[in-house]
C-alpha cells in the first residue's frame, strides 16, 4: 500500500463513522455496518480500496485481542453453577444446528468438507448482539444474563476447537499429524502459561499496578507473546491469545486490562469486518442466491425454537425460554471467522465462504429487529421496551 496507507486508513474510519451513524438510526448492528462498507469501498463494490490482503493480515490481531478478552472474562468460579446447567443445552443445540447446516451444505451441492464447515459456522449464535442488546441489569444481576454468558462461553470452548480443527490442514484435507500435536501442545502451552502468570505476571502486577501504561503493555506483550508462542507450537494466534486471557482472569486488575483494551480491539474489529465485506464477492451472489435464503431461514427459524424447547427441558419458565432464544437465534461473528479462515486455507471455496458470510448478515439484520422491537433491549424504539 505504501504511501496509500493513510488514505486507506481515512476512507475506512471516517466512512464507518459515517455509515455508522445510518446504522444506529435504524437501530442496526455496527459491525453489519462495517460489513456494508467493505463491499462498497472494496474490489467487488466501487474498487476505491483494492489492496485487500494487507488490512485482512492487520485485522487478524483483532481477532486476537477479541479471543484474549473472551479468556479474561472467564471467571470459573463464578461461572460453575450455571454452566452445569448451560453445558447440556449448549452441546445439543450445536449438534443440532451443525446437523441443519450440514444438510443444507448437501442439498445445495457443495463439498463434504465444505458442507462440514458449512456445519460448524452455523453452530454458534452472536457474542456481540446477544450481549449488546441484553439489558445492562439483566446482564449483571438476573438469571438470564447468567444463562446467556454461560451458553455463548461453551460455544466459544466449541468455536476454538473447529479453528483447530481447520488449522490442522488445508486444501480441504485434515492432516491428523499436526492436529494431534496440537492437541498435545495445548495443555502444554496452558501449563506454561499458568507457571508464567503466578510466578512472574502477578508479582510484577502487584508491585507496578500504579503505572497504568506499564500494566496496559504488558497486557498486551502478554497476549501477542503467547500468540506467538501458540503458533510456534503449531497451534493458532486465536488459542493463544485465548490461553493469555484466561490465565490473567482471576487477578483483580483482569476487568481493568479488559477494559483499557476494548477500544484497541474495536478499532482491529473495525479492519477485520471491513475485510469480510470488501471480500464478498457480490458477484457470485447470484449463484447461491437462494441457498443463502433458505440458509439464513432455517437458522433463524430453528434457533428460538430448540432454545426454546431444550431451556423449558431445564425447568426455565416459558418467557425466559423465549427471550433467551430469539437472542441468540442468529449466525455468530464466529462464523465469519471460520469462514475466513477456512477459505484462507483453501479448505473450502469462495461459493461456501460467501454462503456463511452472506447468510450470517442476513441473520444479524433481521435478528436484531426481533429483539429490538419484540424483547427489552438498550435501543428499543419503544419507551416500553428500552432499558439500559
Amino acid at each position: 500500500m505504501g504511501g496509500e496507507v493513510f488514505q486507506t486508513f481515512f476512507l475506512i474510519f471516517s466512512g464507518a463513522a459515517i455509515i455508522s451513524a445510518i446504522a444506529l438510526y435504524t437501530r442496526q448492528p455496527l459491525l453489519v455496518a462495517y460489513i456494508a462498507l467493505g463491499v462498497l469501498l472494496g474490489p467487488y463494490g466501487f474498487k476505491v480500496i483494492t489492496e485487500i490482503h494487507y488490512i485482512s493480515e492487520m485485522s487478524h490481531i483483532g481477532i486476537v485481542f477479541l479471543l484474549f478478552l473472551i479468556g479474561l472474562d472467564m471467571q470459573p468460579s463464578a461461572l460453575i453453577s450455571v454452566l452445569k446447567k448451560a453445558t447440556s443445552v449448549a452441546l445439543v443445540s450445536s449438534a443440532t444446528f451443525a446437523l441443519i447446516g450440514f444438510g443444507i451444505g448437501l442439498l445445495f451441492n457443495f463439498t463434504l468438507f465444505e458442507s462440514i464447515v458449512i456445519a460448524m459456522a452455523s453452530m454458534f449464535s452472536s457474542t456481540i448482539i446477544g450481549i449488546k442488546l441484553l439489558p445492562t441489569t439483566v446482564l449483571h444481576h438476573k438469571h438470564s444474563g447468567d444463562m446467556m454468558v454461560g451458553l455463548l462461553l461453551i460455544q466459544d470452548f466449541i468455536a476454538i476447537f473447529c479453528l483447530l480443527f481447520l488449522l490442522s490442514g488445508s486444501h480441504g484435507t485434515v492432516d491428523s499429524t499436526p492436529l494431534i500435536q496440537a492437541l498435545i501442545a495445548l495443555p502444554v502451552l496452558a501449563a506454561i502459561a499458568y507457571v508464567i502468570v503466578r510466578y512472574v505476571m502477578f508479582k510484577l502486577i502487584a508491585k507496578f499496578d500504579r503505572f497504568h501504561e506499564f500494566i496496559f503493555l504488558l497486557a498486551i506483550g502478554w497476549c501477542l507473546g503467547l500468540a506467538e508462542a501458540a503458533e510456534k507450537m503449531k497451534l493458532s494466534a486465536e488459542i493463544g491469545a485465548f490461553i493469555a486471557g484466561v490465565s490473567i482472569a482471576t487477578s483483580p486488575i483482569s476487568q481493568y486490562i479488559a477494559l483499557n483494551l476494548k477500544p484497541l480491539r474495536d478499532f482491529f474489529l473495525v479492519l477485520f469486518f471491513f475485510s469480510i465485506g470488501a471480500q464478498l464477492n457480490i458477484d457470485l451472489l447470484p449463484s447461491v442466491l437462494l441457498a443463502v435464503f433458505v440458509y439464513a431461514g432455517l437458522m433463524l427459524a430453528a434457533k428460538p425454537i430448540t432454545f426454546y424447547a431444550l431451556l423449558k427441558q431445564q425447568s426455565e419458565k416459558s418467557t425466559l425460554a423465549w427471550d433467551l432464544g430469539f437472542r441468540l437465534g442468529q449466525i455468530s461473528e464466529f462464523s465469519l471467522l471460520i469462514a475466513f479462515v477456512a477459505l484462507s486455507r483453501q479448505a473450502i471455496g469462495e461459493k461456501a465462504a460467501l454462503l456463511i458470510q452472506s447468510a450470517a448478515i442476513i441473520s444479524f439484520i433481521i435478528s436484531s429487529y426481533i429483539v429490538i422491537f419484540s424483547f427489552p433491549n438498550p435501543i428499543a424504539v419503544s419507551e416500553k421496551l428500552r432499558r439500559d
